[in-house]
């Protein structure tokens, strides 16, 4: 991670919670719980009024021109204001002054805690949001609320599964692995018939690795208000890095940088044959890496003892600002984007993958087969692999600096093909000494 993009990050956690960390210890600042009721969106909508929205992914300007298509009463100003970090520091700037901040904004799942627990986000369940839960797969819903409070509503949602190219694995007479032991054996085995082959691509990403933490069963970041526990060496952590160091020391994973030119031209030509990742990218290997059509397949991810189990890798949800002057307009605006069927098709139509049980279950989504995988329902695979997404995870409350800092710690590792735990050890270290900093009590096990 360039220097740059971790002073940013290491500011803008800090700007945040002198905005509002003060709020979340007893007797500070003041609750940002909506005092409406599940009525008032619908007269929000009938009054009609003006919202600020600001987002970066794709569908976020076309959801804001089919909302004011259904309620021409209702202005939404669309603004991209840069995405993950960029946004996150002019949100903080506008917050710290008092004025200028979105009524709604796309937030990543990793950034919730860091914006609700500094008392930024609007509280939403006074106008019914608790209630929608079982309208939302686990995975994403856990994101968006803290006890009964509800910060948000989940978009998009990215469970994991396995990727793989069937033309190389035939080739190289290689099994779909089923476990980390035989996927570990299998990149052994390719790498070994060709050195130019690597089973799979992982260049030291600290989001990826907190996603393979979570598949594992880890819980290595435990939060409580401002009270933190970080244990980057517990259970789901060592299973994790059993099987990977095997591949980082033994140099098994492609060398070359992952989202590069270079990179999706291998993945078109099979050089890397499989990838561990989330439900978004069937449709970046569409668009990215279109000589591998006819090629690819998904499969459910690797279990460590044959019981399935996945995680979320990326997904964002929209969130009021505590400044907005109009915040039940603004929740109903999260509301239709996020929870009806309008609003979740534009989602759907720009290549995202829901976070909607009821959208993942229909047929025409989830029995869509897909040319580039050979004409296989990937869909089914990752609704599938939603439903076995283990309960419990939780972010740090500054996890967008936490990913920043990984390169330096772990990342370190991965450039010397060496063991990752002295890096986890590190970066724990690191990850304690900062939260204190912020003003929270952190512990380190």
């Amino acid at each position: 991670m360039k220097r740059s993009m971790r002073i940013a990050a290491a500011a803008l956690t800090a700007a945040l919670f002198a905005v509002g960390l003060a709020a979340c210890s007893p007797g500070g600042g003041s609750d940002t719980s909506a005092a409406g009721k599940p009525a008032d969106l619908d007269a929000a909508l009938s009054k009609g009024g003006e919202i600020t929205y600001w987002a970066w992914a794709p569908a976020g300007e076309a959801k804001a021109k089919a909302f004011e298509a259904k309620y021409p009463n209702v202005k939404v100003n669309y603004v991209n204001a840069g995405s993950g970090v960029d946004e996150y520091t002019k949100i903080t700037n506008a917050l710290k002054a008092g004025t200028g901040a979105p009524d709604v904004a796309q937030i990543e799942y990793t950034a919730m805690p860091q914006f609700y627990l500094a008392k930024s986000l609007v509280d939403l369940s006074s106008y019914g949001f608790g209630d929608l839960k079982s309208d939302f797969i686990p995975g994403s819903w856990g994101a968006v609320a803290d006890g009964e409070k509800v910060y948000g509503l989940p978009e998009d949602s990215g469970p994991m599964a396995m990727f793989y190219n069937q033309r190389v694995f035939d080739q190289y007479g290689i099994t779909v692995p089923t476990t980390w032991d035989e996927f570990s054996a299998a990149a052994e085995k390719l790498h070994a018939a060709d050195p130019n082959q690597y089973l799979t691509s992982d260049g030291g990403d600290g989001y990826f690795a907190s996603s393979m933490i979570w598949q594992a069963g880890g819980h290595p970041y435990q939060v409580d208000g401002t009270k933190v526990t970080i244990d980057l060496q517990d259970e789901g952590t060592k299973k994790w890095t059993g099987v990977w160091n095997n591949l980082v020391e033994k140099k098994l994973l492609s060398p070359t940088p992952s989202y590069t030119d270079d990179w999706y031209k291998q993945l078109g030509n099979g050089q890397i044959a499989a990838l561990i990742s989330g439900a978004w990218m069937p449709s970046l290997l569409e668009s990215a890496a279109p000589e591998g059509a006819g090629d690819w397949r998904a499969a459910p991810m690797p279990t460590y003892d044959g019981t399935a189990a996945s995680a979320n890798f990326g997904g964002s949800a929209q969130g009021v600002l505590s400044q907005s002057k109009n915040p039940a307009l603004a929740a109903a605006f999260v509301k239709w984007m996020n929870d009806s069927p309008e609003g979740v098709k534009v989602l759907q139509d720009s290549g995202s993958f829901p976070s909607t049980v009821s959208d993942l279950k229909a047929p025409d989504f989830a029995d869509a087969t897909s040319d580039y995988f050979g004409g296989q329902q990937v869909n089914k695979i990752l609704l599938a692999a939603s439903e076995t997404v283990p309960d419990g995870w939780q972010y740090l409350p500054y996890q967008t600096y936490a990913q920043t800092i990984f390169a330096d710690s772990v990342g370190q590792a991965y450039a010397n093909n060496s063991d990752l735990n002295p890096g986890l050890k590190k970066w724990q270290e690191t990850l304690v000494s900062y939260g204190n900093e912020q003003g929270f009590t952190v512990t380190g096990k």
